[in-house]
């Protein structure tokens, strides 16, 4: 089944804005993936094809969804994996990092010349052994998205409150803390904000909920032009691109996979922020 960080970040983003994927596939990729890609107008000049086979994981989840066991990883081509950016994606204005080794995405980040908003994600083996590289790549980014049990580990503090003013001290301007069901948390020097997850009746399958939710946030921001360089972005702005990140999110999980962006609409994305600031105002 077609999956990973890319694939979700790039198909949630480009609900709002024009979006270009970089990554690597084998030659068993399958042209129904790509056609699904193309179709929501996702440029795959950045795209490798190289012989072999793709990346492949799976996993098992628990009864309430929050945790899972990796059953399989196969790195496959991924392996040798070094990005390489096309020409016309270097002058783009948003970039969001997926969850690879700190120095791709270092290495990534250094190729753009005209990046107003950059950031992105990490897990806890970049976190533990790979650390002193994961500081030196993040002290660049506007801002970092992790869940929080790695924002514990990469702060050494127990307490999310104090975990995120010393993440903030790390180098990002902005933190989002995402805690699955129960929702997400944007930090700033300045200021919080607090949002529930949403409530879904049946989830079928919570993996790339992540990863989409990163999409929604980027996704918003560049739809309005944001970037957080001289307060050009409000606080108000963050917290509903939080909020976007959160229904996209929960698209996600109503079906396996990828499957329920083949008939998701832009309305129906609106109609459930229209959702969440009714559950949550008071």
């Amino acid at each position: 089944m077609l999956g990973g960080a890319a694939t979700y970040i790039s198909l949630s983003a480009s609900f709002f804005t024009k979006t270009s994927l970089v990554g690597v596939v084998g030659d068993d990729f399958a042209q129904e993936d790509t056609d699904l890609l193309l179709r929501h107008g996702i440029d795959l000049e950045g795209l490798e094809r190289v012989p072999g086979k793709t990346f492949f994981w799976a996993g098992k989840y628990s009864d309430d969804m929050n945790d899972r066991t990796t059953l399989q990883t196969d790195l496959n081509v991924f392996a040798d994996f070094n990005p390489k950016l096309p020409a016309s994606y270097k002058s783009a204005s948003y970039l969001l990092l997926g969850n690879i080794q700190p120095a791709l995405q270092a290495a990534v980040r250094n190729q753009m010349n005209g990046v107003r908003l950059a950031g992105g994600d990490t897990m806890n083996y970049w976190i533990a052994d790979f650390r002193d590289e994961l500081l030196a790549t993040i002290r660049d980014w506007d801002f970092l998205l992790i869940n929080d049990s790695e924002a514990k580990m990469l702060s050494g503090q127990s307490n999310l409150r104090k975990a995120a003013q010393t993440i903030l001290d790390m180098g990002p301007h902005t933190l989002v803390i995402k805690r699955g069901e129960y929702g997400a948390m944007l930090f700033r020097r300045d200021s919080f904000f607090v949002v529930p997850g949403y409530l879904l009746e049946d989830v079928f399958d919570p993996t790339g909920a992540g990863d989409c939710f990163a999409g929604g946030f980027i996704g918003y921001l560049a739809e309005k032009g944001f970037d957080l360089e001289k307060d050009h972005i409000s606080r108000g702005e963050l917290s509903r691109a939080v909020i976007h990140g959160s229904v996209m999110g929960s698209f996600c999980c109503e079906r396996f996979g990828v499957e329920r962006f083949r008939t998701l609409t832009r309305a129906e994305i609106d109609a459930r922020f229209e959702e969440f600031r009714r559950f949550t105002h008071f």
